[in-house]
Order: structure tokens, then C-alpha cells, then sequence
């Protein structure tokens, strides 16, 4: 019994539907669930590639009640729109304190250059280049460290969006919307074209409505009321304002025409296109219409809303407006393209552009997100089972068919193949409340509350859990069977090797890392070296690498002749030879081995270190 709800698992909402998981091929998931004393029990479900579901109930364990504050109760899903901003390269010049108080995030600019973030505490920040003074910052100056905007402060964002010059929409959760930036087509809706230093607030025609989305294209904007309008304003030479003629728009404007007395959902723009979904699963586009990107079967340029016939008898719940192509979503999970296709952003399979909407086929899964940015010529998807797919230009590579990748949401892709690495929507920033399990397993390493054995060495414990041992070690799958001693005890003495060694190792299993001095180091390679294990060998030998010094060079030169590590033991020989005068100075040269002394000698006479 799961405990959120106390019901099966396959019934809890906190877990996804059975049916959610099938087509996923050989998936291993950590489930945490309780039995009626409330006992916590981590087990492994097997969702196979025809979606059944097995349980292995044979692995209850101490280590449960550590994961049980640490994962949720079947899976980490992300929720729609998060995202882990350390992706995109700009949030790299943060620290990690910064990074935690990011609550929401967007990356824009001509090369993914600028950046405005929002904090736990509804502060707004903005860094970059600041171009067409686009970070709202008050000043043109650009800036690699967060400068906040202060008019915005206490002011919760609902939603964001940017254009080419760039210019920036934001609403709030009050309903007011703020802009700034370029405003060379009256874009900010001001009435002026001088541009926008600092945000603010877009009143004409919106005084007594509540703006709840916003959406930019080139240099034009769009804004959704909450009770269903559509406005437009900006630049308007190819109808994209939907005002029904070519005239720029320097304010605010309802889109009325077929919209009259409708109710729209959603709202998209391409460079210069707009698009919009009504509640009755309708979509009108109006605008630039050169590749098709309106889906009306036809290239004709539209200067009010035409509903696509090419979708009738569907009912669309999400759009979205690549640079020149269209993708659109029904509430069945089917995905449609239109418009440009020369770096095959439409995923058909060819470069071929589409008038109307043609059905784009994604592995025969259901698809629940679909994504594209006016200013790039990609296309992403996600599926009910959690595969992200892209198509379009990828990295200057034209991807002409959905292409699964590996990554975790929408948002990841634009940040790892989109030219240039800018966001398509404003994203909710992932922060590790939970830890994950490699997380966990690190912070419960030596850990009393939670152990079932311990290690004596040198007269102190280490605290450990048999399980984790035995998985990750054939030594100790070896040591704890039924007819080893080991297998019964609960303190197990360590003679052989000293206590910072041992517990570097212990450490290691739990966390593939290892931190010891090079001296250290040494006697740690004798242990990997005794129970065979590689992998921690080759780390050692890096250890000592990265820390040899002229006085520790023969001692680290003999023990990886003792050890026969052959690469270490070569390394140390060369070091020990580029200082041969200052290395024989040393205490350790004369305090080794007469044996190794003289082949030290006698091979660094090959090397031709004692000639004059």
C-alpha cells in the first residue's frame, strides 16, 4: 500500500497511470512504498517494453527510512516547464547560491546572451549583453552579474516573452503587463517608439483586463485576457497584428474579425506570424504566410484571423511557432506541422515545405508537449512515457524525422541543440528539494541510524550498509555468503589496511569518488590492487599523478613498482629523471631499496640522464 494515499500504487495519483508507462523498454524504477506497521520498504519495479509491470518485493532494508525523506513515492517526474538552468552556459557565471534562488528563468538574445531570472521572493534579475537595453536594467550597460530590477520587485511573473531586437512582455500575476527593450515599431505598446530602458506598464486598451499570456515575435506583440481576448500591437507589414491592414500598431488592439465573440486558450507568434487556439480546440492564423506557416493551404499573406480548415474535426490544445513552421497539438496526443521546411523542422522526413497541416508520427506514442521558438528553426516533443524527441536544425545539422534523444524535457533540448540556445518559454527552475538516490547513498555513508554493519580499523568504526556493499563490490558479494564468518557478524575487523585508506574505499563505493593525499593514496592502491579492483586503481594512480613532488617522487615511484602499476610506475620514473639532481637530494632516494636503487640507476643510465 502506497502511503500518500493508502491505496494500490497502480491507483495513487501520485504515481503515473499504468497505462503512462508502457513502450518503455527494460525501465528500472526505485519504488518507495509502506506496509501496514508503516515500515518503509525501497523495491524495484520492472516496467517491460509491452507496459506490465513486475515487482521485486525481496529487498526490504534499513537504508529505506534514509530514501523515504529522500524520493517521492514511485519516480522523480519533472512537472511540465522545469528545468536545470545550469544547461544553458549564462547561469554558469553564477554561484550556487545564486542558482538556488532561482525560481524562474529565460534565456533570449541574438546568441542566448542574455538572461532574466525571477527569485523565491519575486525579485526579478537580469544579466547579459543587454541588447536595445533589453535587461529593463535601467541603464544600455551590459553586465555578467545579476543587477535587479527594481520595478518589478514583489511583482509574482506569470509569464514572459521576447522578441528579435530584443523586446521583452511580462505579465503578472495581478494581471499587468510590463514591457521594454526595442521599440523601433512601436513593439512595447507604449505609443512611442523611443525604446524602453525600464519595464513598464502597458495600459492602452488593457487598463480594466487581466493579461495572463504573452507571446513576441520578430517585433510584434500578443497578449491573452483572462476572459479569452486577443491583442496585438507592433510592427505590421505583413498583417501580423490582424487589424486588416499593413499600418504598425502603435498600441494595444483587440483582434476582433472571426475572433469576435470567441474565446482563445493559447496564443504563439512566429518571426511574423501570429497564431491563436480557441476553447473549442480551434485555430486561427493570421500574418506572414511565405512558407505556409499559417496551415491555410496557400501562401498568401493574411491580415486577419483565418480559421485552418486543414484541422477541422480536431480539437487543438496546444500551438506553437517555430521562425516559419507551425506545430499544434490535439487533446488525442496527435502532433501536426506546417509551413517551412529546409532543415526539416516539420519532421516528415523530407525538405519539403507544407501548406497545411500534415500528422507527424512519433514512434506511435502519445504525445503531451510539443515545443518551438520564433527564432530558430527547431522542433521538440515529449511523450507520455517521458522520451523528449527533436527534429529541425540541431546544432547546424538538419534532422529531418523525429530523433530520440536522452534528455529530460522539452526545455533541455533547446538548451543543448537549439542555434542559438535561447528557451521557448519561460521555465520553472528545478531545485533538489528530494535527493536522488546516488545523493543519498553519498549522504548515508558512515551513517549509524541507518547502518546494519560496521568496520572496525584502527579502533574506529565505519559505518555501512551490507546491501550497497555487495552491489557494488565482488569482494563483498564473496564475503557476505552463508558460509563465510563475515555473513553473521555486525563488527568486522580490519587489520591489513590503515583507517583513512579503508574508509576512502568504503567512501568510494558509495560515492565513485575518492579525496586522499597522494602518500594516502598509495596504500589505497595496495587495497584496490588486493580485492581487484580496477576502476579505483586507475583513480589512485590519478591521485598520485596529479600530487607527485620532488619529495615524494621515490617513494610513489616504488609503490607502483610494488604494486605493479605500470603507467603509474612509468610516470613517476620520468618525473624522477627531469629532477634527477634535486629527487637525489631527497630523504625517501636514500632510504629505498638497494634493489630498486639499482635499477633506478641503471635505468635512468639507459635514459641518458648521467651524461655530461
Amino acid at each position: 500500500m502506497c502511503k500518500c494515499m493508502c491505496t494500490p500504487m497502480s491507483q495513487c495519483d501520485s504515481h503515473p497511470p499504468l497505462h503512462q508507462l508502457s513502450g518503455i523498454s527494460s525501465w528500472v524504477y526505485l519504488c518507495l512504498v509502506y506496509s501496514c506497521d508503516e515500515l518503509p520498504l525501497v523495491r524495484a519495479v520492472f516496467v517491460s517494453s509491452d507496459g506490465s509491470i513486475k515487482s521485486d518485493e525481496s529487498a526490504p532494508t534499513v537504508l529505506a527510512s534514509s530514501l523515504a525523506t529522500a524520493l517521492p513515492c514511485v519516480v522523480s517526474v519533472r512537472s511540465p516547464g522545469m528545468a536545470d538552468v545550469s544547461k544553458w552556459p549564462l547561469f554558469t557565471l553564477l554561484g550556487p547560491q545564486e542558482i538556488a534562488s532561482i525560481s524562474l528563468a529565460c534565456v533570449f538574445g541574438a546568441s542566448g546572451n542574455e538572461a532574466i531570472y525571477c527569485t523565491h521572493e519575486d525579485e526579478v534579475y537580469a544579466f547579459g549583453l543587454n541588447c536595445s537595453n533589453c535587461l529593463g536594467t535601467g541603464d544600455s550597460q551590459s553586465s555578467i552579474f545579476p543587477k535587479k530590477v527594481e520595478c518589478l520587485s514583489g511583482k509574482k511573473v506569470v509569464s514572459l516573452s521576447y522578441g528579435s531586437g530584443p523586446h521583452v512582455l511580462l505579465a503578472t500575476a495581478g494581471g499587468e503587463l510590463f514591457a521594454w527593450g526595442h521599440n523601433g515599431y512601436s513593439q512595447l505598446g507604449n505609443g512611442t517608439t523611443n525604446q524602453g530602458l525600464s519595464p513598464i506598464l502597458v495600459t492602452s486598451n488593457l487598463a480594466s483586463k487581466e493579461v495572463t499570456e504573452v507571446a513576441c515575435g520578430s517585433h510584434h506583440s500578443m497578449a491573452l485576457t483572462s476572459d479569452g481576448e486577443v491583442f496585438a500591437w507592433g510592427y505590421n507589414n505583413c498583417g501580423q497584428v490582424g487589424s486588416g491592414s499593413t499600418a504598425n500598431q502603435p498600441t494595444p488592439r483587440r483582434v476582433s474579425s472571426c475572433l469576435q465573440n470567441r474565446v482563445a486558450t493559447g496564443i504563439s507568434c512566429g518571426q511574423t506570424s501570429s497564431m491563436a487556439v480557441l476553447d473549442n480546440g480551434e485555430v486561427y492564423g493570421w500574418g506572414y504566410n511565405g512558407s505556409g506557416q499559417l496551415g491555410l493551404g496557400n501562401n498568401g499573406n493574411q491580415l486577419t484571423p483565418c480559421r485552418l480548415v486543414g484541422l477541422q474535426g480536431l480539437c487543438v490544445l496546444q500551438i506553437a511557432c517555430g521562425y516559419s513552421h507551425t506545430l499544434a497539438l490535439t487533446d488525442q496526443g496527435c502532433l501536426y506541422a506546417w509551413g517551412a521546411n529546409t532543415y526539416g523542422q516539420l519532421g516528415t522526413g523530407s525538405k519539403s515545405n507544407h501548406l497545411s497541416p500534415v500528422q507527424v508520427i512519433v514512434e506511435k506514442s502519445r504525445i503531451v508537449e510539443i515545443a518551438a521558438c520564433h527564432s530558430t528553426h527547431m522542433s521538440a516533443a515529449k511523450t507520455q512515457g517521458g522520451q523528449v524527441y527533436m527534429w529541425g536544425q540541431c546544432r547546424g545539422q538538419a534532422v529531418v524525422v523525429p530523433q530520440l534523444t536522452y534528455l529530460n524535457s522539452t526545455d533541455d533540448v533547446f538548451a543543448c541543440f537549439a542555434m542559438p540556445a535561447v528557451m521557448w518559454r519561460m521555465v520553472a527552475v528545478e531545485h533538489d528539494d528530494y535527493l536522488t538516490v546516488a545523493q543519498c547513498l553519498k549522504k548515508e555513508f558512515d551513517s549509524p541510524e541507518t547502518s546494519d554493519l560496521k568496520f572496525s580499523v584502527d579502533g574506529k568504526h565505519i559505518y555501512v550498509h551490507k546491501a550497497v556493499l555487495k552491489m557494488r563490490c565482488q569482494h563483498f558479494r564473496s564475503m557476505f555468503q552463508s558460509h563465510w564468518d563475515e555473513d553473521l557478524k555486525e563488527v568486522i575487523e580490519v587489520d591489513q589496511f590503515s583507517y583513512p585508506v579503508y574508509r576512502a574505499f568504503l567512501q568510494f563505493l558509495y560515492t565513485d569518488s575518492v579525496d586522499l593525499p597522494p602518500e594516502d593514496a598509495i596504500g589505497l592502491l595496495d587495497l584496490a590492487t588486493s580485492y581487484c579492483e580496477n576502476r579505483l586503481k586507475r583513480l589512485c594512480q590519478h591521485i598520485i599523478k596529479r600530487g607527485i613532488t620532488v619529495e615524494n617522487a621515490f617513494s610513489l615511484l616504488s609503490a607502483a613498482v610494488r604494486y605493479d602499476a605500470e603507467d603509474l610506475e612509468e610516470f613517476c620514473f620520468r618525473f624522477c629523471v627531469n629532477h634527477l639532481t634535486a629527487v637525489t637530494q631527497t630523504t625517501a632516494f636514500w632510504q629505498m631499496d638497494g634493489n630498486l636503487l639499482k635499477d633506478f640507476i641503471c635505468r635512468a643510465g639507459r635514459c641518458g640522464a648521467f651524461k655530461n
